[in-house]
């Protein structure tokens, strides 16, 4: 059996290993677009300094990504966070820091006294009967309060989806969150109840030396498959036997077709073959973002923390900024310090895409308003994602239902991406096992 993957980001990769380790004997082919492997988990080295493109790495409270990491004899590469990595910071009126106990919550002037009464309030807050999608901001209203959704669930949605509490679906993006509601009535009610605060992120933070890349060149040196980079698919046919790729007038003919690209990517993949495919996978709406890097050769600023994500309130132009050097010892040389700006997503998607000088001005100003720092940076760095993240908007699981059904119609076609559930590195690493598992199943 002859496969196909489109895709040789995470995704493609972990779904070729999982594949291997299941049937050692089939012959896979990676197809990537781009000249090097790893798609939006990119590292960039500027000078010394190590900028991330996208992700920085992962958390450790699931064991999908240490087990991919493990196996594919990759463990040396890990890297753990710092301690002083557990420190986060909200910029709202001014910086404050995220509180991390309930003594720290009642002091924090995040909120005022009727907005933390209103938290302790869930206790009281029926659950919701039906099983509906609803907006995180709904949720969080509806649970905690006006005060806490946009002083806590705004930046942390903008900081890890690029969106806003009213365009994204609490049902796909927090799943265990909702099944706090919907097992135990409510969210405080549950986390006592198990002991444990599911519903936060939990774990600690880990990366590779090296930044992410090593891990993608480490992941990929492990697979012992055929890898073509720096090519394109001209078109797909499906045939009676599998599918037949054209790539630069050359075709060749394989029995299954993985597409672990962007959904946009394989809806123009897939227009010839299934137009209602094509265009359901086009529907997954994507927010746009940009990385902004800044490298100090000096900089009086301790960054003393994981760095910082602002507030809609705020009214920045920053989503928030990552301390990068403090985060990972090695995303900068000894005594430089490493800072990394995010603009855009969904709050201000427009502001994403300005030029490369408007946005390191965007970026140089922004850790000034929010963590007055008048140093100008030794080095800058620049990437703009037009289409960044998955945007799962209201309805979304019903419609990855209906897509995967749609999906289903064409035997040996396999989707493995983040556009479907999940956009982290463990949520890539734990669906391309199950689509692995899928696609050798017969």
């Amino acid at each position: 059996m002859k496969i196909a993957i489109i895709g040789g980001g995470i995704s493609g990769l972990s779904t070729a290993f999982y594949i291997k380790q299941k049937n050692p004997n089939v012959q896979i082919t990676i197809f990537e677009k781009n000249k090097k492997l790893g798609g939006k988990m990119m590292t960039k080295e500027v000078d010394g300094f190590l900028f991330e493109e996208g992700s920085n790495g992962f958390l450790s409270n699931k064991p999908d990504t240490l087990e991919l990491v493990k196996q594919s004899g990759s463990e040396e590469l890990l890297l753990r966070s710092s301690d002083s990595a557990r420190v986060r910071f909200i910029y709202k009126d001014a910086l404050h820091q995220l509180p991390e106990s309930l003594s720290a919550f009642i002091k924090t002037p995040l909120l005022s006294p009727l907005g933390k009464l209103r938290v302790v309030g869930e206790l009281f807050v029926p659950a919701k009967k039906d099983n509906s999608d609803e907006t995180l901001q709904s949720f969080g209203y509806r649970r905690v309060g006006r005060e806490m959704t946009d002083a806590f669930l705004d930046p942390m949605v903008a900081g890890i989806f690029a969106s806003a509490p009213d365009k994204i679906s609490v049902n796909s993006a927090f799943p265990a969150v909702v099944k706090l509601e919907k097992e135990y009535g409510g969210l405080f009610k549950g986390m006592m109840k198990k002991k444990k605060k599911e519903a936060g992120p939990g774990g600690v933070l880990m990366s590779f030396k090296g930044g992410v890349s090593s891990f993608i060149d480490s992941l990929a040196n492990s697979l012992h498959v055929e890898i073509k980079t720096d090519i394109d698919i001209d078109k797909i046919e499906q045939t009676d036997d599998g599918y037949t790729l054209y790539t630069q007038g050359t075709k060749e003919e394989f029995g299954k077709l993985v597409l672990s690209t962007p959904a946009y990517v394989s809806a123009q993949l897939l227009k010839d073959l299934d137009i209602e495919l094509s265009k359901m996978l086009s529907d997954i709406e994507y927010s746009p973002i940009s990385v902004v890097g800044l490298g100090y050769d000096e900089l009086s600023h301790e960054l003393n923390g994981f760095g910082l994500l602002a507030t809609s309130s705020a009214k920045k132009e920053i989503l928030g900024v990552l301390w990068d050097s403090s985060i990972f010892e090695d995303r900068a040389l000894e005594g430089k310090k490493a800072l990394r700006v995010m603009i855009g997503g969904q709050r201000n998607p427009d502001l994403a895409l300005k030029s490369d000088e408007e946005l390191k001005n965007i970026a140089i100003n922004g850790v000034k308003e929010t963590m007055g720092i008048d140093e100008k940076p030794s080095v800058t760095y620049v990437k703009r994602w037009e289409r960044g993240i998955p945007n799962y908007r209201v309805g979304h699981l019903e419609r990855m239902k209906e897509l995967f059904k749609k999906v289903k119609e064409h035997k040996g076609l396999y989707l493995s991406s983040n556009a479907y559930y999940g956009v982290g590195l463990n949520d890539c690493v734990a669906n391309s096992k199950k689509v692995a598992k899928e696609v050798t199943k017969n």
